[in-house]
């Protein structure tokens, strides 16, 4: 169980939580250089989940990757992979070394995660949208093998524009997926602008809960309640699949980048790359209103 709150366990658990966040954005920013390009804001948005998830909620044996009884993480917005590699490494699924020759020629590592190439990785991405659909299949893979294994997914909220999400979703409803865990990365923006002038998304709760689901709502980057919505999530094999919606801000951490759909993708050179290292170095500021 996850310490309650107040507790000096649990003090130090959200420490060490933002402190692995910071972390993704700083080694965000690192391999971008080498890159020449990377998707800062879609990892920046998805530190504070990734931190939570592969240092307090899934269950994995980064010495044996293939361990039948892990947990699954798809990362269906795979885009964000830049920021999950550095993790990867430091829970010790390879030498964090090899990310020196991030996207290099030769290198395992690309702008998307390869399965077959890269240590940890549950699924290859590419086109955006099918990541759902893989989860559901995993689940009910769990489900047939007798596993206890649970399946995460992370969506960026684009990927809702998919059809595709939405046929997985009535599926997992269906066959009462209770140990699917879909997280959506509502930060805004996708690669065409803000999500909801390309077409509306909301209400994604009653969406989901048409399906099946049960749903949940929290701050993606206030680490208590990402700890509290996970530890209260329901482990059974038969039940309604668990949606967590977690509101985040695309670019979140660089006053720059914040709601900035300029930044999807983008590179910082000279003073530019220094500033935004000193601001990450100094930790996350108040939010500010910022369009």
């Amino acid at each position: 169980m996850i310490p309650t709150q107040g507790t000096p366990d649990r003090e130090a658990l959200i420490k060490h939580l933002s402190d692995r966040a910071k972390f993704v954005r700083l080694e965000t920013v690192r391999l971008s250089k080498i890159a020449g390009a990377g998707h800062y804001t879609s990892s920046f948005s998805a530190a504070e989940l990734f931190a939570a998830l592969y240092y307090e909620i899934l269950q994995y044996n980064s010495a044996e990757p293939k361990w039948p009884d892990r947990d699954r993480f798809v990362l269906s917005k795979g885009h964000a992979a830049i920021g999950l590699y550095p993790i990867l490494a430091d829970v010790g699924y390879f030498d964090p070394a090899e990310l020196d020759n991030y996207t290099r020629l030769g290198s395992p590592f690309g702008d998307h995660p390869d399965m077959k190439k890269v240590r940890g990785v549950d699924f290859s991405s590419g086109s955006l949208g099918h990541g759902l659909s893989i989860a559901v299949g995993m689940a009910l893979a769990g489900r047939v093998g007798k596993r206890l294994y649970r399946t995460f997914c992370m969506l960026g909220d684009g990927e809702l524009h998919e059809g595709q999400i939405w046929e997985a979703a009535n599926a997992a409803g269906h066959y009462r997926l209770g140990r699917l865990v879909a997280i959506v990365d509502r930060n805004m923006l996708c690669i065409d602008g803000f999500t909801d002038d390309v077409m509306a998304v909301e209400p994604i709760e009653d969406r989901f809960r048409a399906f099946g689901w049960q749903t949940h709502r929290v701050d993606g980057h206030d680490l208590d309640q990402l700890l509290d919505v996970f530890d209260g999530l329901p482990n059974v094999q038969d039940g309604p699949p668990q949606l967590i919606v977690a509101d985040t801000v695309k670019g979140r951490g660089v006053r720059l980048m914040e709601y900035n759909p300029d930044w999807h993708v983008g590179n910082l050179v000279g003073a530019d790359y220094d500033d935004v290292i000193a601001e990450l170095e100094a930790g996350l500021r108040p939010l500010e209103e910022a369009k």
